[in-house]
């Protein structure tokens, strides 16, 4: 891997993580699902994988959330984009079919976190933990929808014109390791 695909990889990851803390404000608006999906069309699945694993560290880490039932459905439900991505899929760069899957997991991530839920506070708790998440995954759903709909193929367009430009900068490309 080049250097410069190395830092660009740790600038995604950064506006990854930094779009996430400056929306928290409003609760499950967020560009997250849009730019992994986006990652996941742009790099390889080892380095989507990367970028995911160390945006989970680095927001455990900032929210003072490492715990073991909070952080592993994290890794779950985000490491799973990627791989749908690169199967399911099979790398489509068809917006309206990643916006329905970006619907669906608006709901699919909160639902990874109903079991580790029932552990810490009890199977009797399933129907009302459910009711009341219920509408924080409509929003995330219906965000996720309209961010990768509308966004999606733009930021595609720039990013791999970015990419392409990293490669042949300086009249030459970096040596592959």
């Amino acid at each position: 891997m080049s250097l410069k695909r190395l830092i660009f990889m740790a600038m995604c990851t950064t506006v990854l993580f930094v779009q996430e803390q400056i929306l928290m404000i409003v609760p499950n608006v967020q560009f997250t699902t849009l730019l992994i999906v986006l990652y996941a069309s742009l790099f390889k699945f080892r380095e989507s994988v990367a970028i995911i694993v160390i945006y989970i560290i680095l927001d455990n880490m900032y929210m003072s959330s490492f715990h073991p039932l909070y952080t592993p459905p994290m890794f779950i439900a985000w490491l799973t984009i990627p791989v749908v991505y690169h199967t399911v899929l099979r790398k489509t760069k068809n917006e309206i079919s990643l916006a329905l899957f970006g619907l669906f997991f608006g709901f699919y991530y909160g639902w990874v976190f109903i079991p580790f839920r029932m552990i810490e506070f009890g199977i009797t708790d399933f129907w009302p933990y459910l009711m009341l998440d219920l509408p924080f995954e409509i929003i995330m759903a219906i965000s996720n929808f309209v961010t990768i709909l509308w966004l999606f193929k733009p930021l595609s367009t720039t990013l791999e014109t970015e990419m392409r430009s990293l490669e042949t900068s300086y009249g030459y490309r970096d040596v592959k390791s």
